[in-house]
């Protein structure tokens, strides 16, 4: 349990589902896998991450003594400084990912600028759903756009829907963990979509990101999939729509890491399931 609980913890389980999003992208695209854009994406998912929970635990905090705060989390920093290099390694691979990397980069410090010690940023944890909507789009981007970086020009309207699918899928599952974590955002002065919306308007804008996903979803896999990749979908959109009338009452840590969360790895099981059909 303690292995487990360092899994979730220091983000290993979600990098794997940033994989799994990105196997997906190159079955539905019809594009054949790149192992090192697999590593790419894990390590600076690993990175920016533990980057992201370092600062938090920084932010919150403020220690005095430094050096006691880095012993504390000296595996967050190993992991990070770790995943960094990796990450670069991979990129010295494939120089050609470093036009995606340097913007996924970006989007991942605009998303940790609330947390930094400065007048500036902290007035930026009143952005509320943009913060949401930030962290769906660096989903959509790492997982769609990296891997089908080399698809012709001919394939664009199809890496767009995708990208409009993804981006609703993972904005749902980023407003379940946000509605879970809203008081506690509360109380430290961060704004999401969850503590800047009523809870009834709430639901409805995730069933609306249900739908939209769905319709999205329906019509890429009509378009430029075929019958057993749709026949997936609608598996996969029924498994969610029940998840999410689950997150409507509170649940438990595994729930929201394994049900939640894991929605992404069963998403990408039924890709690789149905692309044997």
């Amino acid at each position: 349990m303690r292995w487990v609980k360092f899994i979730l913890s220091h983000s290993i389980f979600i990098s794997f589902c940033a994989v799994a999003m990105c196997y997906q992208t190159f079955v539905l695209l019809n594009i054949v896998p790149a192992r090192v854009t697999y590593f790419l994406v894990f390590f600076s998912t690993i990175c920016s991450y533990n980057f992201y929970w370092l600062l938090s635990k920084y932010s919150f905090s403020r220690p005095k003594n430094l050096i006691a705060f880095f012993r504390r989390n000296v595996s967050y920093i190993v992991l990070a400084l770790f995943s960094s290099l990796a990450t670069l390694y991979c990129i010295y691979l494939d120089p050609k990912s470093t036009y995606y990397v340097v913007p996924a980069a970006v989007l991942t410090v605009m998303y940790s600028l609330p947390l930094w010690p400065f007048a500036w940023a902290i007035s930026l944890r009143k952005a509320g759903i943009f913060k949401t909507a930030l962290l769906a789009f660096t989903w959509a981007f790492v997982t769609v756009l990296i891997p089908a970086k080399d698809l012709p020009a001919a394939g664009n309207l199809a890496v767009i829907v995708l990208f409009v699918t993804r981006f609703f899928f993972v904005g749902m599952l980023c407003a379940i963990f946000d509605k879970r974590d809203a008081h506690i955002d509360r109380m430290h002065g961060l704004h999401t979509l969850a503590t800047d919306t009523p809870a009834r308007a709430l639901s409805l804008i995730m069933v609306a990101s249900f739908f939209i996903y769905i319709a999205f979803g329906l019509w890429f896999r009509s378009s430029f999939s075929y019958d057993a990749q749709l026949i997936a979908f609608i598996i996969t959109g029924l498994l969610t729509g029940w998840v999410f009338l689950l997150s409507q009452r509170p649940r438990g840590y595994v729930f929201y890491y394994f049900g939640v969360d894991g929605l992404m790895l069963f998403s990408a099981s039924a890709s690789w399931v149905a692309s044997y059909f």
